[in-house]
């Protein structure tokens, strides 16, 4: 389980309407109106994004009067399911999803199979992307894919496909650079 305690506060004195802050809310909490910035409460994870990068210094975090929870219970969907996906995803289970909110893969992997269809409805469902936002996209990303989900990147929004790792390595490579053991490294790899 997430909580969050915390939620974005516009200060529509200072704001200008830029919209940077929207373009990097990873749950899509915040919308410019009228030329001003508004945050969704209930989608707002209190992400340091938006405070980062404005220009203005219009946002800041301020406490929530209730905590928001988030959570996924990944023993509610078919594990041999959830399994699947993970290795589609060449991702494991227990590997972490969201470092900052110690998250599970087999939690994105669940709130998948529940119907998430965007990183951000991963995020809506587990509480990911409340931290750095960075690491939990890729990985979100992959299991999306991996599930045959063909995503489309928000207007302006700053999405990274993917880190590289050794299952982005072409077969031409690993033949090139045989001394690697980029081949033999995918099996140490495999294994669940």
């Amino acid at each position: 389980m997430v909580e969050i305690k915390f939620l974005a506060q516009v200060d529509t004195e200072k704001c200008t309407g830029c919209g940077k802050c929207a373009n990097v809310c990873p749950t899509q909490a915040i919308q410019v109106k009228d030329k001003k910035a508004q945050v969704e409460d209930p989608q707002c994870l209190a992400c340091p994004n938006c405070v980062d990068i404005c220009p203005e210094e219009a946002i800041r975090k301020i406490p929530r009067v209730e905590p928001l929870v988030f959570g996924v219970d990944y023993r509610e969907v078919d594990q041999t399911e959830l399994v699947e996906l993970c290795r589609k995803a060449h991702l494991h289970p227990q590997q972490w999803l969201c470092l900052c909110t110690a998250t599970r893969v087999r939690d994105g992997a669940a709130a998948v199979l529940k119907g998430a269809k965007t990183p951000e409805e991963i995020a809506l469902m587990t509480g990911i992307r409340s931290g750095c936002s960075a690491y939990c996209l890729m990985t979100s990303m992959r299991l999306l894919e991996a599930y045959g989900v063909e995503l489309e990147q928000p207007k302006g929004y700053r999405w990274y496909k993917t880190t590289q790792t050794l299952w982005n390595v072409s077969e031409e490579m690993i033949k090139k650079y045989p001394g690697y053991f980029l081949e033999e490294d995918k099996d140490v790899f495999r294994p669940f």
